[in-house]
């Protein structure tokens, strides 16, 4: 799994448009709510975030009525969870209420309107609809430009979104213009060695990776690994992401005794910095545990399998499709093992978690 970084602009409490919340809006009880939601979604505990999200919601429907702008980012705070953890029929009428409600309140041209549009959009890209995120990264990319400059770091992230969902689809013409754009304006914009500039960088290196460019990615990889290290520390989780995707690329040039190494050392970070129970680690683990099978090391990988399924089960919810993958490779393990009937068991619940997204 490369770790590919798309902007879910989800926690706006730092935004210029909430300044007044504590004077008029849904009061400093509620931005206490936010941190909390924002807080237990960085360590990966989204169940506890969700429930704290309902009461910040309830809590600016209360205080405000239900067509503030206020109402409109706990909406997008609990539908981004909802997202995360895969439950997309949930998410999207939370999202498209959100959207409603700022266009009604600050009109279709404001910046916040452009979030709601980007993570409806991130939204559709994440269940392969393309059609309906395109549109509407393009009318968000359209607003912030508008409203705050070709330059805007906002305008880098939706670029970059936009570019995402070109590499998705495998329109890497498209797609590259875009990232190196995004790269060029949080240069510009922050300085070259700002953890944002890392983060484009490092989506350009999936881009390259993605079409076995190796020998152009491997540098990016590596830049943006020495940025995230000196701006952010050496046990940062973000390091840890540049060590999977580094990882990762030497994995699929068969270069095994350099991806191991890396892999370890990612493992631990995020193991130290976010807890054992957190998707990072189950991703992780997941590619450490590839990285043993493709090399016949069965009895190393099997357990650490078991251990990522039961942390995405856990955090992500039985359904989601990270789960389905995990299942898939562990039947494959299986399969090389000779275990058949307990890898089609795995391959019937994987296949049903995917027909049910299907529906």
């Amino acid at each position: 799994m490369k770790q590919i970084l798309s902007i879910l602009a989800a926690f706006l409490l730092l935004l210029p448009a909430t300044s007044c919340v504590s004077e008029q809006g849904a009061g400093s009880e509620w931005e206490n709510l936010n941190r909390e939601v924002e807080s237990l979604y960085q360590l990966g505990q989204y169940d506890s975030a969700v429930v704290v999200a309902r009461k910040a919601l309830e809590l600016a429907e209360k205080n405000v009525g239900p067509d503030y702008p206020n109402v409109a980012r706990s909406l997008n705070n609990l539908a981004s969870l909802y997202y995360t953890q895969g439950q997309y029929v949930q998410a999207e009428p939370l999202y498209n209420r959100a959207l409603a409600i700022d266009e009604k309140a600050l009109g279709p041209d404001h910046p916040d309107v452009a979030t709601s549009l980007n993570n409806l959009a991130e939204l559709y890209r994440a269940q392969g609809q393309y059609s309906r995120a395109e549109p509407l990264y393009s009318r968000s990319l359209a607003i912030y430009e508008k409203a705050l400059g070709p330059d805007h770091p906002d305008v880098a992230a939706n670029l970059n979104n936009l570019a995402e969902l070109y590499r998705t689809q495998g329109q890497y013409s498209r797609a590259e213009p875009l990232y190196s754009r995004s790269l060029a304006i949080v240069e510009k914009s922050l300085g070259p060695d700002h953890p944002s500039v890392a983060t484009s960088l490092n989506n350009l290196a999936v881009l390259y990776h993605d079409q076995g460019q190796y020998a152009q990615a491997e540098p990016i990889y590596k830049r943006a690994l020495a940025i995230r290290e000196n701006a952010l520390g050496p046990n940062h989780p973000d390091v840890a992401t540049s060590l999977n995707n580094l990882a990762l690329l030497y994995y699929d040039q068969v270069l095994y005794e350099q991806a191991e190494p890396l892999y370890n050392r990612a493992l631990a970070i995020d193991e130290k910095a976010l807890g054992p129970d957190h998707p990072d680690v189950a991703t992780s683990l997941n590619n450490l545990a590839l990285l043993y099978y493709d090399q016949g090391q069965y009895a190393q990988a099997e357990p650490l399998y078991n251990r990522s399924l039961a942390i995405k089960e856990k955090a992500l919810g039985p359904d989601h499709p990270d789960v389905a993958q995990i299942l898939n490779n562990l039947a494959v393990l299986y399969r090389a093992m000779k275990r058949d009937k307990e890898a089609e068991e795995l391959e019937l619940r994987a296949a049903a978690i995917r027909s049910k997204r299907e529906c």
